[in-house]
């Protein structure tokens, strides 16, 4: 039977050795950013950047609505074109070959409604179509325009026994043989809105004449425009 009193013995628990210097895990040092001339510089052009891309906005925002204001005070509008004349020569149309010939002669009204503004045309150039198949393309002379004013500009097309696709032949034949073919007409210009010193960013225009009426007899090669002047649509 053991005596109670007696002293226990063994082996002692070996001691573990602990890092730190034998601190406990939980003080531990914790990582923190590093300081020095390095983090300096980090903070200065993280700074630098958030500075300047907040300065480009601004600037932008700045130059959106100078140009707001600039364009509600002089309030650019659109110019109208019109055809006024056409006159068709040597027209000719071959189903067997299906090759079409003739000269079209066509004459434009552009009159520029603005009060304030000039209007400068450039890179002019023109197209026309029997419904949606291409005949033929011209190029007209840049123009200015001042205020108010009125100009007239005149393109010419021609096609010698060009290729044409079978519809486009057979549709013109019907309609010459009821004494009038229409054809539509596209025009397109790089403009540019003018006040004195200032100039508004350029622009494309579109212009669209539909449906232009030519009247021309089953035997005879030439024509005139049909129903008088035809207004055109305006597009930028």
């Amino acid at each position: 039977m053991t005596d109670p009193s007696r002293p226990v013995t063994g082996y002692p628990a070996p001691p573990y050795a602990q890092p730190n210097g034998g601190q406990p895990y939980s003080s531990y040092p914790t990582h923190t950013q590093p300081q020095g001339p390095y983090s300096n510089a980090y903070a200065a052009r993280a700074t630098f950047i958030r500075r300047f891309i907040g300065a480009m906005v601004a600037l932008f925002v700045i130059v959106g609505c100078i140009m707001l204001v600039i364009w509600l005070v002089l309030r650019p509008k659109l110019p109208d074109f019109r055809v006024d004349s056409l006159s068709l020569t040597n027209f000719n149309v071959s189903s067997s070959s299906q090759s079409l010939t003739g000269t079209w002669s066509v004459g434009f009204s552009v009159y520029n409604p603005n009060k304030k503004l000039s209007i400068r045309y450039e890179e002019v150039e023109s197209s026309i179509f029997y419904g949606k198949g291409l005949i033929s393309d011209a190029r007209s002379q840049p123009f200015a325009q001042g205020t108010k004013d009125r100009n007239f500009i005149n393109a010419t097309f021609s096609a010698a026994n060009s290729f044409v696709d079978g519809p486009v032949v057979r549709g013109i034949e019907t309609d010459r043989g009821r004494g009038t073919v229409s054809f539509n007409i596209k025009v397109w210009a790089r403009v540019e809105f003018r006040n004195g010193g200032w100039r508004l960013r350029r622009r494309l225009l579109r212009v669209f004449c539909r449906d232009v009426a030519v009247s021309v007899s089953s035997n005879s090669g030439s024509g005139k425009l049909a129903g008088g002047s035809r207004d055109c649509q305006v597009y930028v």
